[in-house]
């Protein structure tokens, strides 16, 4: 685990994946990559070993769906902790907060906000789906507006390395 912590800062990672030796970067800020890699590829997930930044309660309802063995984690909200103990994940973390908090620091994340007062990953997932369409609908508007060119594509094969 620690050469996967050590990635995770030194590459600037938002998440970094091992699973069977193979080891996944990711970049992309809340649960946007976890989500795709869960869709498209759940067995990336299965008994993985996972350094991520920042936990809230949907990225650790993807990883209890996903199957993970372990996880290490910057900075973790209770309710996450919660949700990944009550699975049998064992989790390392720097620091535990009670809610994971939005971008401009103004209240709490969205995501984190729309599955409180939920207990399981699988109450969980329908809500991180439709959160999911909401930004990929709003990615997709402002994606519309702007000019593309191949270094603006967004696939998940761009968090890989």
């Amino acid at each position: 685990m620690e050469a996967l912590i050590e990635r995770l800062h030194a590459g600037g990672y938002s998440c970094v994946i091992e699973q069977r030796g193979e080891i996944r970067t990711f970049t992309r800020r809340g649960v946007a990559d976890l989500y795709e890699v869960y869709r498209h590829h759940p067995e990336w997930l299965a008994q993985a070993r996972v350094a991520d930044k920042v936990i809230g309660c949907g990225a650790a309802a993807l990883l209890v769906l996903g199957n993970v063995s372990e996880v290490y984690v910057d900075v973790i909200s209770t309710p996450a902790l919660t949700l990944l103990r009550e699975a049998g994940i064992p989790v390392r973390f720097e620091r535990e907060v009670p809610h994971i908090e939005n971008r401009t620091k103004s209240g709490w994340c969205p995501l984190e906000t729309a599955c409180d007062g939920l207990r399981s990953a699988s109450e969980m997932y329908p809500v991180i789906q439709q959160f999911m369409a909401r930004q990929n609908g709003a990615s997709a508007s402002v994606a519309s507006a702007a000019p593309s060119t191949p270094a603006d594509s967004k696939g998940l094969e761009k968090g890989l390395k």
